[in-house]
């Protein structure tokens, strides 16, 4: 008997534990219910509440007129991208009953807006949402036909589409605006939230018929806020001059891709940016590779070859470790780290060498020996890290500079890393532009720093903003970096690459012939494609070409990057130069210039 009564015990004590623990289990997950239950519908209320009416309720928004984007034309400003009025053409699901009343609104709509009748049909029977959208962009006329006929349930809301009085022009530069009224790519995707504004809200969406309501002072519940309108820095007839040239010189030199930039150096103003091939902004829809859609000047980061030069020539100088008299005895070949470096074309084997000659011949063994003068007579930890330091700290290198883009590339510059056995190898070539990646961005600035004594300003797209209200704000140039190099460097490096414009118009390149009362110098590179396993293909080339045009002073600083040109010379002498002499004449003859 007293044996039973401990195992009565027993069990009801194991019962009751196990009572207590389902108890328990039970508040716990009652509590957890409760606190997402709070969280839901108290906490994240106003952002739930605003996903419904987004995702399920459009019917209820007053769409927001999009800014206009305007660009310089001579004195004036002129619209490159408009609005146009069109409409969408929408259905609330829980209005139609059955597929018979489906058919029937189907078979009216059709008379006005050419479409499928049982496309229609299985749009209207649609459960468990209360907008479907039905056709885009009709016109008003059809928006009002359709409305007049009072059907339940069908409505149609205004929205903006972009138009493009220029077509193509700075298209990749603008980028587009997607059916859902975001922009994407280019100055839309950047800008976006200003250009957007704010949609408004309507209290009713239908009448007692189940008619949709227009917005009304009496039932409005949110008054939309206009998008800003931008003025671009673009200078219309300069753009348009550049992509014309592009065109013509993409098909002579059967290049893959072409991009060039025209800055103004004192303020970071982009006065023109283009690449080719481009696309029509009207017709996004219609491109297959969204490749094309890029801004390849300021996101296609490629090794730049011998244009880094004018970097590396600056560096040297502002630390003084050379002068633009500085003269060597070139070996006309290093080896380093088991490797040799020569050059792409031997110009007289070894023999003294000057800083005018390293330029103009183009000179990777120069390149290199202006690196181990930043490290006191040889390639070593001092000198990769002071060049790496003027790489990355001088000249932002590496870094998105933050220009008004849906996209940008960073570059890359290798870390000094002392303990990378082919570290002086890496560096030596990084000073003639291998192994490093720039954009025509990066480039372009970096150089501008440096022929205007020394700021670096932030490029810009955009010289103004229109607020809704008729305010205009201007958009100051914004310095992210001062002294990056000495103001004499930039007085000093202007000769040296008049000089290399010169050594060509020497050697027979004629159309760098350009009026005496201009100044023009530049800088060529050819670099080498780098493999995807390794390595470098051996006969296929970058061409680039960086420089400048101005009378008393540097007016413009232009970079042009040609991607894997098909020339029988030197991808930058014969790609990227001829491209950047264009450019020069453009801007004499209209007049973008002035003389001595």
């Amino acid at each position: 008997m007293g044996t039973n009564k401990i195992k009565i015990d027993k069990y009801k004590n194991e019962y009751s534990s196990r009572i207590n623990f389902f108890f328990a289990c039970l508040v716990i997950i009652t509590g957890a219910i409760f606190i997402r239950l709070f969280i839901l519908q108290i906490l994240n209320y106003d952002k739930y509440k605003q996903e419904a009416l987004n995702s399920q309720l459009k019917q209820y928004q007053i769409p927001a007129e999009r800014g206009i984007i305007y660009a310089e034309d001579g004195n004036q400003i002129t619209p490159i991208v408009l609005n146009q009025k069109l409409y969408t053409l929408y259905a609330d699901p829980t209005f139609i009953k059955n597929k018979s009343q489906a058919t029937k609104i189907a078979a009216k709509i059709v008379k006005v807006i050419p479409s499928n009748i049982q496309y229609l049909v299985n749009l209207m029977l649609t459960k468990n949402t209360q907008y479907v959208v039905l056709a885009n962009k009709i016109s008003q006329t059809q928006s009002k036909t359709i409305l007049s006929y009072k059907i339940p349930g069908i409505g149609t809301i205004g929205q903006d589409y972009r138009v493009y009085p220029y077509g193509s022009l700075a298209s990749q530069v603008l980028g587009f605006v997607n059916p859902n009224g975001v922009g994407e790519y280019g100055i839309e995707q950047f800008m976006n939230q200003q250009l957007a504004g704010t949609p408004g809200r309507v209290k009713a969406i239908t009448d007692a018929s189940g008619v949709p309501l227009a917005a009304t002072a009496s039932n409005v519940e949110q008054n939309p806020k206009n998008g800003s309108n931008l003025v671009l820095t673009l200078n219309i007839g300069m753009q348009t001059q550049l992509e014309n040239i592009l065109a013509s010189e993409y098909k002579l030199t059967k290049s893959q891709g072409l991009s060039a930039i025209i800055m103004n150096p004192y303020n970071g103003h982009i006065k023109a940016m283009a690449n080719y091939p481009t696309f029509n902004p009207s017709n996004y829809q219609n491109v297959t590779n969204q490749k094309i859609f890029q801004n390849a000047a300021v996101d296609d980061d490629i090794e730049p070859g011998s244009t880094m030069k004018t970097l590396t020539t600056s560096a040297a100088l502002n630390l003084g470790v050379i002068s633009p008299s500085s003269s060597f005895f070139d070996p006309a070949r290093w080896t380093i780290d088991g490797f040799t470096i020569t050059d792409i074309k031997q110009d007289g084997g070894a023999r003294e060498q000057n800083i005018q000659s390293i330029l103009a011949l183009s000179l990777n063994t120069g390149a290199t020996w202006m690196l181990m003068q930043m490290g006191g007579g040889q390639i070593n930890q001092k000198g990769i890290d002071n060049w790496y330091n003027y790489m990355t700290n001088h000249f932002l290198l590496g870094s998105d500079t933050g220009i008004e883009q849906g996209y940008e590339a960073p570059g890359f510059v290798p870390l000094p890393n002392i303990a990378d056995p082919s570290i002086d190898l890496r560096y030596a070539n990084t000073a003639f532009g291998q192994g490093v990646q720039l954009t025509a961005l990066q480039l372009v600035s970096a150089d501008s720093a440096i022929l205007n004594g020394g700021t670096y300003y932030k490029p810009t797209l955009i010289s103004k903003t229109i607020t809704p209200s008729g305010k205009v704000i201007i958009n100051q140039p914004v310095i992210l970096k001062k002294n990056i190099v000495k103001p004499q460097v930039g007085q000093e490096l202007t000769p040296l690459m008049e000089g290399v414009v010169k050594a060509y118009l020497h050697g027979g390149f004629s159309f760098m012939n350009f009026p005496s009362n201009y100044i023009v110098g530049g800088k060529t590179g050819t670099a080498q494609v780098a493999q995807p396993s390794g390595g470098y293909y051996k006969n296929i080339f970058n061409g680039t070409y960086v420089g400048f045009v101005g009378g008393n002073k540097v007016q413009y600083v232009i970079v042009v990057y040609s991607i894997k040109p098909q020339v029988a010379g030197y991808a930058g002498s014969y790609a990227a130069q001829p491209v950047f002499a264009d450019i020069v004449h453009m801007l004499i003859n209209d007049g973008y210039v002035t003389p001595k």
